[in-house]
């Protein structure tokens, strides 16, 4: 299947979901907005297998991302480090950098764990934007716990098309939405084409005209992200590999 047959059956998939609202009653409640949770950090675990996007420690997933400014590379990798969050909540540091070239236009440094259900939950970033080798913002950074930030859901445990649920909450600042449309699709990235893949939106208040559509594969996590409202970025898997121990624990701006 080609891009353009990708694009359409995604943006097709989340026209059919607008139209019936279709709900998922048996869904699990996931928090939703400015919803206050409480979590019990012995309910979490930093070893993260949750199947649409196991977090193996030393795995790193490369994409390559379009952008009017010329191509970028972007690498995701399981770190061996964890991070204890201000909630109590112990996570799995996940690091993400975007190249443009040899050159590292911004990097950031997730943290993530899973609950007993399987739910992958995002407890903030700590991230940094770069021109000329130095940090020019430090924008979007947040941390589950303080100045009022809440933790989101970045994937249920048993996805459903109908759940919705936030991604992440500070007011003003970073208020990410997710929803599920659909878990039979077909998608094809250069690292290969996959059947029964997860298919998520992710839109936020603070940016009313921009939607993306993400697709999960199963045992391998995130391979094509597509912006299908307010702008045309692709961002595709074109390689997944195992990295060595200590490996992107590096200072922002200087990943290994």
């Amino acid at each position: 299947m080609n891009a353009k047959r990708t694009l359409s059956l995604a943006v097709g998939v989340a026209a059919a979901v607008l139209l019936t609202g279709c709900t998922a009653a048996s869904a699990p409640a996931l928090p939703t907005g400015d919803e206050a949770v409480e979590l019990d950090p012995a309910d979490f675990t930093t070893d993260i297998d949750n199947p649409y996007w196991p977090m193996t420690v030393g795995t790193r997933w490369t994409y390559r991302e379009t952008d009017p400014d010329g191509d970028l590379t972007v690498d995701v990798t399981v770190t061996s480090e964890t991070k204890r969050i201000a909630n109590g909540i112990e996570a799995r540091v996940v690091r993400d950098t975007v190249w443009r070239g040899g050159e590292i236009v911004e990097d950031t440094y997730d943290w993530y764990a899973q609950d007993s259900d399987g739910n992958i939950w995002y407890l903030g970033e700590d991230t940094a934007e770069f021109e000329d080798g130095a940090v020019a913002s430090r924008e979007g950074s947040f941390e589950a716990g303080v100045d009022g930030a809440l933790p989101g859901i970045a994937l249920p445990a048993e996805p459903e098309p109908g759940m919705s649920y936030r991604q992440e909450y500070k007011a003003g600042e970073a208020e990410d939405e997710g929803a599920v449309l659909g878990i039979d699709e077909l998608v094809e990235v250069p690292f290969g084409a996959y059947r029964d893949a997860l298919l998520t939106r992710d839109t936020t208040p603070l940016e009313p005209d921009v939607e993306e559509l993400k697709f999960y594969v199963l045992d391998v996590g995130p391979v094509l992200t597509l912006t299908s409202s307010g702008g045309s970025a692709r961002e595709e898997l074109v390689a997944m590999t195992t990295v060595s121990d200590g490996t992107s624990t590096g200072p922002l701006g200087s990943p290994d």
